[in-house]
């Protein structure tokens, strides 16, 4: 992908012209980390825990999920139960063809308006680059417009989330700059996981969040193991 604006990744004409160049059976773009490399945070979260196991058979929203192999990978370990969003209608379509035979539902949608999902009907929430997406401008004092956006985001993931469901939202933002859009509101308990670079040049993050009870607690880096 051509380096460009940070402001337009959170406009769907932008995304539509970036699917529009897909062969039709290739990811245009997985962001940040593939399938393997989130493994362990995935077992972690999602495969070994209790209420989300395949067996579980939760009901999995994929936020913004673009043409990411992830989905198809968790169908592929028993995932029945699978909702892809996002607003660019070019992946959307794009989605639903090359994996029609996978019984993962595709939606158009906009995550800041999720109108019609129901209140608490979703189990796991997952969010690889979505929310990044919507920020740009000064990472110390982002421009009111990234504060809505995110703001009405959060909100929205927080109303469709079944009390004990858990939203996971990996991110490349340090964070000091995350920790001033991810919970404005006290919406959420947060434990944040540091996803290690295969690489050794940088990390990750894996934000774990549920629905707060009171308030949110203390936020401490956690490594899950290799």
């Amino acid at each position: 992908m051509e380096a460009t604006n940070d402001k337009v990744l959170s406009h769907a004409t932008f995304w539509d012209q970036q699917y529009l160049q897909s062969d039709g059976s290739v990811p245009t773009h997985e962001w940040y980390r593939s399938f393997l490399t989130l493994e362990p945070f995935f077992a972690l979260n999602l495969f070994n825990s209790e209420g989300f196991a395949p067996q579980d058979e939760p009901l999995l929203l994929h936020l913004g999920s673009g043409d990411s192999t992830i989905p198809v990978e968790l169908a592929a370990r028993g995932y029945k139960y699978q909702l892809c969003v996002d607003f660019s209608s070019i992946v959307v379509k794009l989605m639903k063809e090359r994996h029609a035979g996978y019984g993962i539902e595709w939606r158009w949608m906009d995550v800041r308006d999720m109108k019609t999902l129901e209140d608490a009907s979703v189990d796991v929430a997952f969010d690889k680059g979505t929310l990044d997406a919507m920020i740009h401008g000064s990472p110390w004092s982002p421009p009111k417009e990234v504060k809505d956006n995110t703001s009405a985001y959060l909100r929205e993931v927080h109303r469709v989330l079944k009390n004990g469901g858990q939203f996971l939202c990996v991110t490349f933002r340090q964070p000091h700059f995350m920790n001033l859009l991810l919970n404005p509101d006290g919406l959420w308990t947060v434990d944040r996981q540091v996803l290690s670079d295969d690489t050794g040049l940088f990390d990750y993050y894996g934000y774990v969040m549920r629905k707060a009870q009171l308030e949110s607690r203390e936020c401490k880096d956690f490594r899950p193991p290799p």
